[in-house]
């Protein structure tokens, strides 16, 4: 394997695995992280390939455009974007900044770097992006007693990585580019240390099976990719529910909001 890789979120967890992985078999990284140490000993372990590190806060738009520059006009041939926020907290208990981050993080800047990068690969003909979300994502129907430690924004931001993902990936697939979401469920990384939550006791997938699957699903042609969900059929009755949904809409007033 050859090539030019975006990681963000590359100082660890997810994305320094798939980092890893990527710069073993031979492709060239832009690894993308807030924790520039943690880049540069990334870029030390692989002295064989091109390691361009980019200390960046994807938090904000100076920190997109940072990125987004850094890149260029190189020929990216896989984006991944990986990073995270970790303000679990209730919808009322984030704080302004907070949930301003979250969106900017998990929404706005895979948005923008997808934007930045895609048009080459079209003109390419060829290129593969990941986004990395989660099971959560499929949880809007869920009580507080079935999910009690589910978080709206969260949760939100990942159910918008699928439906970008899906759309997208029929926008550009006509052109040679691919796109995944990755929907692992909770993962040995160092998110839920960073949130003061103790989950030692709870049986967690590692980063290197989610970075696995992940790889094993663009080679089956899989737009959403499950590592935990043994059922594949499962995922693709959710969606045919969602066509039947969206099939079944009329110009007609519902009978029920019929007074």
């Amino acid at each position: 394997m050859s090539g030019l890789a975006v990681v963000t979120g590359g100082s660890s967890g997810i994305g320094r695995e798939y980092a890893r992985r990527l710069a073993s078999q031979g492709v060239d990284l832009i690894a993308v992280g807030r924790r520039q140490e943690r880049l540069d000993e990334l870029a030390k372990e692989f002295p064989d390939v091109t390691v361009q590190t980019v200390g960046a806060d994807l938090a904000t738009l100076d920190g997109i455009q940072q990125v987004i520059a850094a890149v260029g006009d190189q020929p990216v041939t896989m984006l991944v974007n990986n990073a995270g926020v970790a303000h679990y907290k209730a919808f009322v208990e984030l704080t302004h900044e907070e949930a301003a981050e979250l969106v900017g993080v998990k929404a706005l800047a895979p948005t923008l770097l997808t934007r930045a990068i895609a048009p080459g690969m079209v003109e390419r003909g060829a290129g593969q992006i990941v986004n990395v979300a989660g099971m959560i994502a499929f949880s809007g129907p869920a009580s507080l007693d079935q999910v009690p430690l589910r978080r709206a924004l969260y949760a939100s931001g990942l159910a918008y990585a699928v439906a970008l993902s899906q759309t997208l990936h029929a926008e550009l697939s006509p052109h040679g580019v691919n796109v995944q979401v990755l929907c692992p469920g909770v993962v040995a990384t160092e998110f839920h240390e960073r949130q003061g939550m103790d989950l030692s006791a709870v049986a967690r997938m590692s980063a290197a099976d989610v970075v696995t699957a992940s790889l094993r699903g663009i080679e089956l042609g899989e737009v959403v990719t499950a590592p935990g969900v043994e059922q594949h059929d499962l995922l693709q009755k959710v969606f045919e529910a969602d066509l039947a949904a969206f099939g079944a809409q009329s110009p007609e007033l519902a009978s029920r909001y019929r007074s």
